[in-house]
Order: C-alpha cells, then structure tokens, then sequence
C-alpha cells in the first residue's frame, strides 16, 4: 500500500531558489538553441545567404548562452515567487 506524501513540504516557501533553479536550467538549453539559432539566421541574411563560419557561430552560441542564462535565471525567479507565494 502506498503512503501519503507531505506535498506541503515541497512547495514551502523555504525550498522556491530550489525550484527556480530546476526551472531554470530546465529552460536553459532550449532558449539557447532558439536564440542562437535566430542568431544564425541573422548573420546569414546579412551576409548574403552565407553560413557563418565556425569561429562566429561560437561566438554567437557563446552570446547565446550567456543571454539565455540571464533571461532564464530572471524568469525562474519571478516565476517561483509569483507562484509559491513569496508575496504573501
């Protein structure tokens, strides 16, 4: 027979950083992809039709990931706040 779980104890208020953190880096790769592909797209227009070459693809999937880090990192946080209650 299968015990009941104290679900109360994982959405307390104590444990949202660990929460947004999962969503977080949940998030991470996909929006990464997504604007380094944008990013990609829009080098290659500019140039014409050309694929970027490696160093600059690189460099824009660096960008990429440092934007993505920022934006999922924010949205995490105002997100477990908003819906674990921290305003309470």
């Amino acid at each position: 027979m299968l015990r009941p779980v104290a679900v109360e104890g994982m959405f307390a208020l104590e444990s949202r950083w660990l929460w947004s953190a999962a969503l977080a880096v949940g998030l991470f790769f996909p929006v990464r992809q997504l604007i380094w592909v944008l990013a990609v797209r829009k080098k290659q227009r500019q140039s014409g039709g050309q694929v970027p070459d490696e160093n600059v693809r690189r460099h824009l999937k660096g960008r990429a990931g440092a934007t993505s880090a920022l934006l999922c990192l924010v949205f995490a946080a105002v997100y477990g706040g908003i819906m674990l209650g921290a305003g309470r």
